[in-house]
């Protein structure tokens, strides 16, 4: 079940990332995102000594992970 409840924590921050950065991907895009990005917001959060727990807080550092994601894939995209 654990498994479950991750897939839609990546949706949803990949869709919260998506409507952030006015991007434009579609749902298995958000999910990988999501994914890749809640892994970056969890080493992002631990560098700053910060954690949050439950579904929100979880929901929460995946967004800010995803984000920072789209972020800088953007920069390097616009360098190249």
């Amino acid at each position: 079940m654990n498994w479950i409840a991750w897939i839609i924590i990546g949706i949803i921050a990949g869709m919260i990332a998506e409507k952030v950065t006015s991007t434009s991907m579609g749902m298995m895009m958000n999910l990988v995102v999501g994914l890749i990005g809640a892994v970056l917001g969890g080493w992002l959060f631990g560098m700053l000594g910060l954690s949050f727990g439950g579904f929100v807080g979880t929901l929460i550092v995946a967004s800010v992970g995803a984000i920072v994601l789209l972020f800088v894939v953007g920069a390097v995209r616009k360098k190249a």
